[in-house]
């Protein structure tokens, strides 16, 4: 479907078959991720939908769930591969979308994306959707790089639209044969939510005043998950160097040690606790007021699927330096809004930051052009506008029955 036939107004009817409040199911594997779906859920129930929530069990998921007015169900399901586990799960899911028979599912992460797509092909669910947000086999090689490339194209192929955040992950999964092209659909300009633009604002801060960090000093920051895939082991072998030309520098990393597979190792963990120019905070609730902090954010990621971080930095008002990889590189106008940088190596880092902290004309003038970009393309009103109208044009829609039903579980994975 063409992206101006999503702009539908919010007073778009429902086909008068359905009932008076559509459902959707939203499916994550961890709760963690709830964090990715600031607004969407309320957006949606907003629009007029019942919304359910499933992710495992956490905190997160109620806390969410609460906020945003939607019913939350916890399903335990395993990040890494599990087979009686994973089975398990599935049945849950399965039963779960059985009794409750939404009119619409979107699932996404690898997990519940594979597991949730599933299901409800199992369920019968009319309209499915597989919210493509990253690619995490694009860090991975050999066996389990196949397998996780197979668990895309099953999840694809039990869904009736692929989702990507991105174009760049819409071209991406094109190459892989993850889904023929009439599938794959991106929204806009691409994100899942776009950004709040009131809350992520220029302004003062006292997160220097807190971290005993002097006025004048240049932070270099980032926000997210303090992982390998996230490029902070590079960043830390780069900030040593950039110490080196701006002595009076510091490193503000915004974000928890997720305990991933991609987690980090001791070394770097330690490296990063004992550092005295290397701020750590934990998990954040609110990151507004770090960004109004730092001189500019650094996100040397080695996959994506479209960095929320980077648009929340940019409607800071500061400028960004991230990579060419997929989902990432959408994110950045390079040399307007800010630079991007090949992944994993420590030296374009620090010669990119560099060149941006001993420039601080220029940082001005990319960081001011990096919120008018996101004023233009990425409110979340926009975007989280263009999902809502889009998933209304669905259910608007007559499935194609014999092509949603016709294909048996088994013949999936082939």
């Amino acid at each position: 479907m063409h992206p101006r036939e999503a702009r539908r107004s919010a007073t778009t009817q429902f086909p008068a078959s359905s009932c008076q409040s559509p459902h959707i199911v939203v499916g994550i594997t961890s709760s963690q991720t709830c964090l990715n779906l600031t607004g969407r859920l309320s957006a949606l129930r907003e629009a007029g939908f019942r919304v359910t929530l499933i992710s495992s069990p956490g905190e997160l998921l109620d806390r969410t769930a609460r906020q945003q007015g939607a019913e939350a169900v916890a399903v335990p399901i395993k990040r890494t591969i599990a087979p009686w586990a994973d089975f398990v799960s599935l049945v849950r899911l399965w039963w779960m979308l059985t009794m409750r028979r939404p009119d619409l599912t979107e699932f996404s992460t690898p997990k519940a994306g594979l597991l949730g797509s599933i299901a409800s092909l199992m369920a019968g669910v009319p309209r499915r959707v597989y919210m493509l947000r990253g690619l995490k086999l694009e860090s991975t090689r050999g066996l389990k790089r196949r397998i996780l490339l197979v668990t895309e194209k099953v999840a694809a192929r039990c869904s009736q639209v692929v989702l990507c955040n991105s174009e760049s992950m819409r071209s991406e999964a094109l190459a892989l044969g993850i889904a023929p092209a009439g599938k794959l659909r991106v929204l806009g300009d691409g994100s899942s939510n776009g950004v709040d633009l009131r809350k992520f604002s220029p302004g003062p801060t006292d997160v220097r005043e807190r971290l005993g960090i002097p006025a004048a000093a240049p932070i270099v920051g980032f926000v997210g998950r303090l992982t390998e895939d996230k490029g902070v082991p590079e960043l830390i072998e780069a900030f040593d160097a950039i110490l080196r030309r701006v002595p009076e520098a510091h490193l503000l990393l915004v974000g928890w040690f997720d305990a991933a597979e991609d987690a980090l190792d001791e070394a770097v963990r330690k490296r990063i606790e004992n550092h005295p120019r290397i701020h750590s905070t934990g998990y954040v609730a609110d990151t507004a007021p770090y960004y109004r902090a730092m001189d500019l954010m650094t996100l040397p990621t080695w996959r994506e699927g479209f960095p929320n971080a980077v648009l929340e930095a940019a409607a800071t008002g500061i400028p960004v330096i991230t990579t060419l990889c997929t989902g990432s590189r959408d994110s950045v106008v390079p040399e307007v809004t800010g630079l991007l940088i090949p992944p994993g190596y420590p030296e374009a880092i620090s010669e990119a930051v560099l060149k941006l902290l001993l420039n601080p004309a220029q940082r001005q003038r990319m960081g001011a052009a990096a919120r008018r970009w996101v004023l233009e393309h990425y409110t979340n009103e926009r975007v989280l506008g263009l999902l809502t109208g889009y998933y209304k044009s669905l259910l608007e829609q007559t499935p194609r029955q014999s092509a949603a039903y016709g294909v048996k579980v088994a013949e999936v994975a082939q």
